[in-house]
C-alpha cells in the first residue's frame, strides 16, 4: 500500500491550540483559533504487515536511516523517549500498540519533499503517516479525527509539547478552521472565494522548537506579570480577532486584506511572544526576508510560519506571476529555497463553512 501525508501551514494562530488547551484549569483564557492549510509538499511511504515496526528513511544527511523495533510498550516508548530522527514515529507506534494491540508495519519512506523543521509540521506528518499506515494495513478503520488523536498523543510520547493544531495536516489539502477549547477541538472546512497564491521561504536559518514551546509554556502558565499578559492577550483576544478577520478576506477572495493581516499578527508577534522566548524568536532571517524591496512590491504582506524563529516565511503574493518573480529575487537575494503553495478557490465562488467534527 501507499500511504501520503501533506505537511501544514498555520496561516494564523501559532500557539494558539496548547494555549486554548490551558482552559481546562483556568477557564479566563480565551479558546484558541487556527487558520491551517495542507502544503503542496509532504511525505509518502511504501507500507506493509511485519512482525515489529520497521522504518525506513533518508536521513538529513542523505544516509539510509533504519528503525527496528519490537512491538511492546517498553521497548516502543524507550524509542520514542530517545530523541533522534525515529522518535516522532515511534511515539505513533506506541499508540497504536497500547490502543490496539496489532502487529507491526513495514514503512519504507520513498519520497520526501517537505522540509524538515521548518514549522512545516513535518514530525506530526510522520505520527501521522505512522497512524495511517497501521490503520491502512490491519484494517482498523480509522478517521480522520482518529488518526489526528492518535497521532497527536504518540508525538506527546515523543516528549514535545505541542498541541493539537499540527495534527491537522491529516485534512490533506484542504482550509480548515481549528477552534481549541480545552480538551475539545472543533473543525470547520472553509471554501475560499478565489485561489490564494502563497510563496513558503525556507529561512535556512536554526530554531529549536522544543525550546520555544517549553518557554512559552512555562510564561504562560507561570507568574502573572506585564510579559505574561501580553501573551496571554497575544494569543487569545488578539488572535481571534485577526482569525476572524482572516476567515472574512478569505471567504471573499480579498487577498490584499489577507496579505495586511499576516503582516500585522507578526507586528503582534513580535511585540507580545517573541519577549517570552528571544533566543529563538527574534529570527533576523525571517525579518530581513519580510523587510526586503520585492516583498514589499509583489506581495501583500507575510509572517513566520509555525512555532515561528528562523525556520520559514509565509507570503500572500500579489499574483502567480508575481509568485514566480518573487521567489527569483529571494532565492538570488539569499540563496534560499522558495515552495509555491495555492489554496484552492471553491468552485462555486465561496460559500459556508462544512463542519466535519467535533470533539
Amino acid at each position: 500500500m501507499i500511504v501520503y501525508v501533506p505537511g501544514r501551514l498555520c496561516l494564523f494562530g501559532e500557539h494558539s491550540d496548547w494555549a486554548g488547551a490551558v482552559r481546562t484549569r483556568d477557564p479566563s483564557i480565551v479558546p484558541g483559533r487556527c487558520l491551517v492549510a495542507g502544503t503542496d509538499q509532504g511525505i509518502q511511504a511504501t507500507v506493509e504487515p511485519a512482525p515489529q515496526f520497521e522504518m525506513v528513511s533518508r536521513g538529513p544527511d542523505g544516509g539510509e536511516l533504519v528503525l527496528h523495533v519490537p512491538m511492546d510498550a517498553p521497548a516502543l516508548r524507550r524509542a520514542a523517549g530517545a530523541g533522534d530522527f525515529f522518535s516522532y514515529a515511534a511515539g505513533a507506534a506506541k499508540e497504536m500498540w497500547e490502543r490496539y494491540r496489532v502487529p507491526g508495519v513495514r514503512i519504507v519512506v520513498t519520497a520526501v519533499d517537505l522540509p524538515m523543521r521548518r514549522g512545516l509540521s513535518s514530525s506530526a506528518a510522520v505520527c501521522v503517516l505512522v497512524v495511517r499506515a497501521f490503520s491502512q494495513v490491519h484494517g482498523l478503520g480509522l478517521s480522520i479525527r482518529d488518526e489526528m488523536e492518535l497521532g497527536y498523543q504518540g508525538e506527546l510520547a515523543s516528549g514535545s509539547q505541542c498541541g493539537r493544531m499540527d495534527q491537522v495536516c491529516a485534512y490533506g489539502k484542504r482550509l480548515v478552521l481549528a477552534h481549541f477549547d480545552g480538551h475539545s477541538l472543533d473543525i470547520e472546512v472553509l471554501r475560499p472565494g478565489a485561489p490564494v497564491p502563497l510563496l513558503i521561504v525556507d529561512l535556512r536559518g536554526e530554531k529549536d522548537t522544543r525550546r520555544i514551546l517549553s518557554d512559552l509554556n512555562a510564561c504562560f502558565t507561570g507568574r502573572d506579570d506585564e510579559r505574561r499578559r501580553a501573551l496571554r492577550a497575544a494569543l487569545g483576544p488578539d488572535n481571534a480577532a485577526l482569525v476572524a478577520g482572516a476567515r472574512r478576506a478569505l471567504e471573499s477572495g480579498d487577498m490584499c486584506v489577507l496579505g495586511g493581516l499576516m503582516t500585522e499578527a507578526q507586528g503582534l508577534f513580535d511585540r507580545c511572544v517573541t519577549p517570552a522566548c528571544p533566543s529563538q524568536l527574534l529570527a533576523p532571517r525571517l525579518h530581513a526576508v519580510l523587510a526586503h524591496p520585492a516583498v514589499r512590491r509583489l506581495a501583500w504582506g507575510g509572517k513566520g510560519v509555525g512555532s515561528q524563529g528562523d525556520g520559514a516565511a509565509q507570503l500572500v503574493c500579489r499574483g502567480f506571476e508575481e509568485r514566480e518573480a518573487l521567489g527569483g529575487e529571494l532565492s538570488g537575494a539569499f540563496g534560499m529555497q522558495c515552495l509555491p503553495l495555492t489554496i484552492e478557490a471553491n468552485a462555486n465562488g465561496g460559500g459556508t463553512a462544512e463542519r466535519v467534527s467535533r470533539g
